[in-house]
């Protein structure tokens, strides 16, 4: 350690200048370098938590379609499907058919008829002035 000590000494003033900018240089360029791993990395933090996201999301959905792919391949399903859909029966079931009655007549649904409001030329004018008004019989 003394030689190096020794050597260092005995380099001029110029030297020393020379080699302390030397370094300075080195080490804003190994600043720069590091501030751009920085940066890589935060960015890529964030993909990856995106990813996670993503992923979760995705594994959400594939356990939905494995519970509708295992209930579609099932009796129950079927049995629903046969009943439901397509009105099937099984053995031993005793159907029921509902039958309106033989002198049922249906009842037309009345509609009301809209009511026309004669207003006056008074009237119209006001409700263009001054909003809105009650409508008179």
């Amino acid at each position: 350690m003394k030689d190096l000590w020794e050597k260092i000494k005995k380099i001029n003033w110029a030297d020393r200048r020379l080699i302390t900018i030397i370094v300075i240089v080195i080490l804003v360029f190994l600043m720069m370098d590091f501030n751009n791993r920085m940066t890589t990395m935060i960015r890529l933090g964030n993909e990856e938590a995106g990813l996670q996201t993503r992923i979760a999301e995705l594994k959400a959905t594939q356990v939905k379609l494995e519970d509708q792919i295992a209930y579609a391949t099932s009796e129950i399903a079927l049995e629903e499907w046969a009943r439901e859909s397509n009105r099937m029966i099984q053995e031993g079931d005793h159907p029921i058919i509902l039958l309106q009655p033989g002198d049922y007549i249906p009842q037309p649904t009345p509609t009301p008829e809209p009511e026309t409001v004669i207003r006056s030329r008074l009237d119209i004018w006001k409700e263009l002035f001054f909003g809105t008004t009650e409508a008179k019989p």
